[in-house]
């Protein structure tokens, strides 16, 4: 792989505005490179020996802290696992205090994931270590981002002018949805949205998007349909009547997924509730790229430890 001259260092990626065009490419061309990695028989080089990254998770996780994790083994990194709930943050240690701790540790990376917006930027400010933002509230999510940009590149599309981007469901509590808007239209392609009115936020054209009350318009012609989690722990506050309803209304089906392309993709960040916002045939049709947007999520997340960790400086090690 030949060596860019774009470097993150040391940088913080906390969200995907923060980063350029081209530190996105460098991005994801190093990713088609992990990606390699992790098809050998032995998924091991030590381009990161001697680092040590924590994962300091608010929230509960599988992918996404999984797929951290496994991106520091298999460069050869130290990962450690803290889960809050287990950790003295129930004894009632305040963020800052558990920065500094894990601080104090030296360690190289601190991958985070909070419920609040802000955690991870404020995090980057009193931690002298990489802070990888792996979701803040409903702000940014941006290796989710990134892995999506990848999938979707991989799969032959390109994110750009003439291609009709779809994102259907809960707007307003996702982070996803906020991560590829800003990423989706920056690079110039139609973002449309859909949902119950109650899960769009009121502002959201200013995005420069274009809000659908009805799905089969906003996937009509679709390149690509992001489909987004109904968080059913929002249910509570009678967002929408009942799930049924949601999924007769708002849910993706065969029958309308018929109106996107035929080569349209179907992404979703998971975890899926099958037969709700997605059904159980579309979540399983080819036109599905969810699993291979898992597998594409470590190589994305090796490709950030590795830029940010090392600066690019030693792409010899990945051979």
């Amino acid at each position: 792989m030949a060596k860019s001259d774009i470097s993150l260092g040391g940088r913080d990626i906390l969200d995907l505005g923060s980063l350029s065009n081209e530190e996105i490419a460098l991005i994801l061309q190093t990713a088609a490179e992990m990606k390699k990695i992790m098809k050998r028989d032995i998924k091991k080089v030590p381009s990161l020996r001697g680092k040590s990254v924590i994962n300091l998770f608010y929230e509960p996780s599988t992918r996404t802290r999984t797929s951290f994790e496994l991106a520091g083994k298999y460069l050869g990194a130290d990962v450690v696992n803290i889960t809050t709930s287990s950790s003295s943050v129930v004894k009632g240690e305040c963020l800052r205090d558990t920065i500094l701790t894990v601080q104090s540790m030296n360690c190289d990376a601190i991958v985070m994931r909070h419920p609040i917006e802000g955690a991870a930027a404020y995090a980057a400010k009193v931690a002298k270590p990489v802070v990888i933002n792996a979701g803040d509230g409903a702000h940014a999510h941006p290796s989710q981002g990134l892995l999506d940009l990848y999938t979707i590149k991989e799969a032959g599309k390109k994110v750009g002018p003439g291609l009709k981007m779809a994102i259907l469901g809960d707007i307003l509590y996702s982070r996803v949805a906020r991560t590829n808007i800003v990423a989706w239209t920056r690079l110039g392609a139609e973002v449309h949205v859909a949902g119950p009115m109650t899960l769009i936020p009121h502002d959201i054209e200013a995005l420069g998007v274009k809000v659908h009350s009805r799905v089969e318009d906003a996937i009509e012609g679709a390149d690509v349909i992001d489909v987004l989690r109904i968080q059913l722990e929002r249910q509570k506050k009678g967002l929408f009547p009942t799930t049924r309803e949601y999924a007769r209304v708002w849910g993706l089906n065969e029958k309308r997924l018929a109106l996107a392309k035929k080569d349209v993709l179907v992404l979703h960040p998971g975890p899926m509730n099958r037969g709700l916002e997605i059904s159980w045939e579309v979540g399983y049709c080819d036109n599905a790229y969810i699993r291979d947007q898992v597998q594409n999520g470590v190589a994305v997340r090796m490709a950030l430890l590795f830029l940010t960790l090392t600066g690019g400086k030693h792409f010899e090690n990945l051979d």
